[in-house]
């Protein structure tokens, strides 16, 4: 069961960065609009775009897993704080929250592995009985 769990958990965790970078990447234009109304400067949108590409393809597969999911974590804690901690909108903390248990789920993986069906477990970096 172990194995298929932690398949389940990088699919569901994987998806939603990868759904987000291309639709950062389909209009790249708004979303660097939507950083600077942030407070952050519009040449951060291609770094965000390639973790949120890259790092959750590599979630996906189970590939340089542990540090691709403190990339994301990491990322999932701070956009939470720069955009969505607003105490005064219930459902802007809402996403908050979302956003720490992003967070909280990303360094689960990063401590357990990828589990014995990756790209990592084949390489050697997770152990196959994981």
């Amino acid at each position: 069961m172990t194995p298929f769990a932690l398949l389940a958990a990088r699919i569901l965790l994987a998806i939603l960065f990868i759904v987000a970078g291309l639709g950062k990447l389909a209009d790249v234009q708004a979303f660097t609009g939507y950083m600077a109304a942030g407070g952050v400067p519009a040449f951060l949108a291609w770094p965000v775009i390639a973790l949120e590409l890259l790092g959750g393809i590599a979630v996906l597969l189970g590939f340089q897993t542990r540090i691709a999911a403190l990339a994301l974590g990491g990322f999932s804690i701070l956009a939470g704080l720069m955009f969505h901690f607003d105490p005064a909108n219930q459902m802007q903390m809402t996403m908050f929250m979302k956003n720490l248990g992003l967070g909280g789920g990303f360094l689960l993986l990063a401590i357990t592995g990828a589990g014995a069906w990756s790209i990592d477990a084949l390489t050697g970096r997770t152990p196959a009985t994981a």
